[in-house]
């Protein structure tokens, strides 16, 4: 069985190193303007991209930065100037899909992923683009019996990437979907003048909907179901047969999603494809695994169209259906580490013995805690109030400036 990557995204500091807290191997980030998300989330900027590099090398997590939009003439130069610095940074690869961006690339040397942009549906596309890469993303709406034949055949004929390595395949396992094949939309652009394939999706497909008819006389508000917008991926359930299916890379969607979350899936399905290797990939800790899945950020589940399924499930309603929330509290304000102990000033909702805190910053990344004791001075006390500077006892590193919020659940 191949080592299985577990590949997540960063859209900030704190999602990157929330992500290698995770049990991530790699870890996918954009640059600048050329990605899918450059609307969506943080991204970084080249003055970014060496300290990146070096954080990921110091972790042994591998780094690739994202630049799969479609490029205008009048962007080339930016094009090579982001490719460029990230061969100086010593960036892992490059993740791209626009023909000038894989010619550049390969040009310069620098080690390219193929994106799913490019849509790779047949074991010829792979042939065609093992030229420029080791590994391929494939197309979101193949089945599993599609993806173990494509597999299959790079086995069975020796297809090698410009490593002289055999082609690994990526899948995307876990996060959102859009109605549109490969994410392959016009809906932003057409509506709103804001194209998704510049990565500047502005998500009509997420609101709900009304139904009139051509007379304008009847008018129905369409229930329960949110119709172009789909339930998020989630492959847990059957995760042993995507790697069954030859699969390497084990892609988490979410740049634009909080550092809580990238922690929380990255560990999830590094856990789970590590017992799948040692055989204890069972139903009962599969029903762990969801739960926790089910806390962080979600639309709903389902499991997309690697099992044969034709159409879409959609969310049943706007935004998260996550099973618990976050409720801003304040910040730490020191942090003393021969007492184990953070001082927050709290800005808002009042902190208790028995809450469950998340502590999120840059360099902390995301960590949870629950809290035994606060304190006031020296003395312990009922809570701590908005405008109060309290103590509580932490078990790991935090930093000043760290944003702290209750981690409650969702229904409270």
């Amino acid at each position: 069985m191949n080592k299985i990557e577990i590949m997540a995204p960063a859209g900030s500091f704190e999602s990157l190193r929330a992500a290698i807290d995770g049990g991530a191997d790699s870890v996918y980030f954009g640059i600048g303007r050329l990605n899918m998300r450059s609307r969506s989330s943080q991204n970084f900027t080249l003055e970014d991209l060496h300290e990146i590099a070096a954080i990921c090398s110091e972790a042994g997590v591998k780094s690739y930065v994202t630049l799969n939009t479609i490029v205008f003439d009048n962007e080339l130069d930016e094009m090579k100037a982001i490719a460029d610095a990230c061969l100086s940074a010593g960036v892992s690869a490059v993740i791209a899909s626009d023909s000038a961006v894989l010619g550049y690339l390969r040009a310069i040397n620098q080690p390219l992923h193929i994106s799913t942009q490019c849509n790779i549906t047949n074991i010829d596309s792979v042939r065609f683009y093992s030229q420029f890469a080791d590994v391929m993303v494939l197309a979101r709406e193949l089945s599993l019996k599609q993806v173990k034949a494509i597999t299959r055949r790079i086995a069975e004929e020796g297809i090698k990437g410009p490593s002289g390595e055999l082609v690994r395949i990526e899948l995307f396992a876990h996060g959102a979907l859009c109605m549109a094949v490969s994410g392959k939309c016009y809906l932003s652009l057409d509506n709103l003048n804001s194209s998704a394939n510049r990565g500047a999706c502005l998500q009509v497909c997420r609101r709900p909907y009304k139904v009139t008819d051509a007379d304008g006389e009847i008018e129905l508000a369409i229930d329960n179901e949110y119709i172009m917008s789909p339930k998020d991926l989630c492959t847990l359930p059957f995760l042993n047969r995507l790697i069954d299916a030859g699969v390497s890379v084990l892609k988490i969607e979410g740049r634009g999603r909080s550092a809580e979350y990238v922690k929380t899936v990255a560990r999830v399905y590094k856990e789970a494809a590590e017992s799948i290797v040692s055989g204890t990939f069972t139903d009962d800790r599969i029903g762990l695994w969801m739960k926790r899945l089910e806390q962080v950020y979600n639309r709903g589940f389902w499991g997309g169209y690697y099992l044969g399924q034709k159409l879409g499930e959609w969310s049943p309603g706007y935004g998260s259906q996550a099973t618990r929330r976050k409720l801003y509290v304040g910040k730490v304000t020191n942090y003393f580490g021969n007492l184990g102990v953070a001082e927050i000033k709290v800005e808002t909702n009042a902190i208790l013995p028995g809450d469950t805190l998340i502590f999120n910053g840059p360099t902390t990344g995301s960590f949870e805690l629950e809290v035994k004791e606060v304190r006031l001075a020296f003395d312990p006390v009922p809570e701590a109030q908005k405008g109060d500077t309290c103590s509580v006892a932490v078990n790991s590193i935090v930093r000043r400036s760290d944003k702290v919020y209750k981690w409650m659940d969702a229904d409270s």
